[in-house]
């Protein structure tokens, strides 16, 4: 009799033997429970038995203050405004960054010309350009969206010009010897060779965003999370304050997930990010 029966258990796909999906995602994101359970924790304990001030309130009393603003629709207009600033500033920032960088990477002429504007820029704040931001843009929404797209550009074009420069010598004159043209090697081997160094500046960039955000909306903003962190703190309102600072570290940590997920799924040949 043939022994093949029995070596069938050993041939089922590699799928078959895999962990289920829902087990390891789970494993996952155990660390990241583990984390922030140690963080409320953490938070509770010094609260309650080392501060013991007013100025200080127990993670319970933030969320009980946090779910009367949902109740309301308080919370979720102002993050809704401040999240329309921050993706509108987020995406031109990076439209504009990346071809600024892929130039300053690619050619020298256009290199000597514009790093240096790169450079010295980039060492300006956001918050250094709050009063040009009015003078220039008046007191609407684009004042704020340049702010936003000011503090993001440059890490752009930084990476973005960075990953050019890393390019292997090596792999262009294979390209060139293949007969390639200069535009095939820019397409079929810098631009590919570029994607990690662009997506891990935008993904520096979306942080910078949610950091300026506070800022930008001190420029005469009707609704947002920066004017609900200003407005608490003109009336000691340290429940809000906690609030908008939980928020604020909320959604961006969500948004930076979202964006890594993002990357695996429609970019992870390049595996940019651990």
């Amino acid at each position: 009799m043939s022994t093949s029966a029995v070596d069938v258990p050993a041939a089922l796909p590699a799928e078959r033997r895999r962990p289920m999906p829902s087990l390891r995602h789970l494993t996952g994101a155990l660390p990241y429970i583990l984390s922030f359970a140690a963080l409320l924790l953490t938070w509770h304990v010094a609260a309650t038995f080392i501060v013991r001030s007013v100025l200080f309130p127990a993670p319970a009393s933030v969320m009980m203050k946090a779910g009367e603003l949902l109740a309301s629709g308080v919370l979720v207009d102002n993050m809704v405004a401040s999240l329309q600033r921050i993706l509108g500033g987020f995406l031109i920032g990076s439209a504009l960054g990346i071809p600024i960088g892929l130039a300053i990477g690619s050619f020298q002429l256009t290199r000597k010309l514009l790093e240096p504007w790169t450079e010295f820029l980039r060492f300006i704040p956001a918050t250094g350009m709050i009063t040009i931001s009015v003078i220039w843009f008046g007191i609407g929404e684009e004042s704020k969206i340049f702010l936003i797209i000011y503090t993001t550009i440059f890490i752009v074009i930084l990476n973005t010009a960075a990953g050019v420069a890393s390019i292997a010598p090596n792999k262009l004159r294979a390209a060139q010897v293949l007969g390639a043209t200069r535009w095939q090697m820019f397409i079929l081997v810098a631009l590919p060779a570029t994607v990690p160094f662009i997506l891990t500046g935008m993904r520096l960039a979306m942080a910078n965003s949610f950091t300026t955000i506070v800022a930008a909306e001190l420029v005469s903003a009707q609704a947002g999370l920066g004017v609900m962190l200003w407005n608490a703190r003109m009336f000691m309102l340290v429940d809000d304050i906690f609030v908008s600072l939980m928020t604020l570290g909320i959604l961006g940590f969500t948004a930076d997930r979202l964006f890594r997920f993002a990357i695996y799924r429609f970019a992870g040949r390049y595996n940019p990010v651990a």
